[in-house]
């Protein structure tokens, strides 16, 4: 596991194409540009006649990158230092971490966690 200083170089929330509301953060750095998330945080799509979420855990997620990366906005993501943790060229990039400070949340553990104990 190698971990990498990388700076957020886009965020997006998205329903386009999947009919299901997902998050991207978009990270270079190290020599490598890879987009984190794409986790079904709802259901729903232009001109739907139901949306949902099945639990809000999407948002806890959210709200923790949020935290870990130290904004109060999810805009200013944008052009904020982290670091994310990869097991190489290839592997799914999941974890995300403070700069400075020993804080990491990793999404898949978050989103298994919350599968489990349903």
């Amino acid at each position: 596991m190698e971990i990498i200083n990388v700076k957020i170089t886009d965020v997006r929330l998205t329903m386009a194409d999947h009919g299901c509301l997902t998050f991207y953060i978009t990270v270079e750095g190290g020599g490598i540009g890879v987009s984190i998330g794409g986790y079904c945080i709802g259901h729903g799509y232009l001109g739907a006649k139901e949306f949902k979420s099945e639990n809000g855990m999407g948002l806890v997620a959210m709200m923790k990158i949020m935290d870990v990366v130290g904004v109060t906005n999810w805009e200013d993501l944008k052009g904020k230092y982290c670091r994310i943790k990869s097991d190489g060229w290839g592997s799914r990039v999941t974890t995300i971490g403070n700069i400075i400070e020993d804080r990491w949340f990793d999404m898949e553990e978050f989103f298994q966690n919350e599968r489990k104990a349903k």
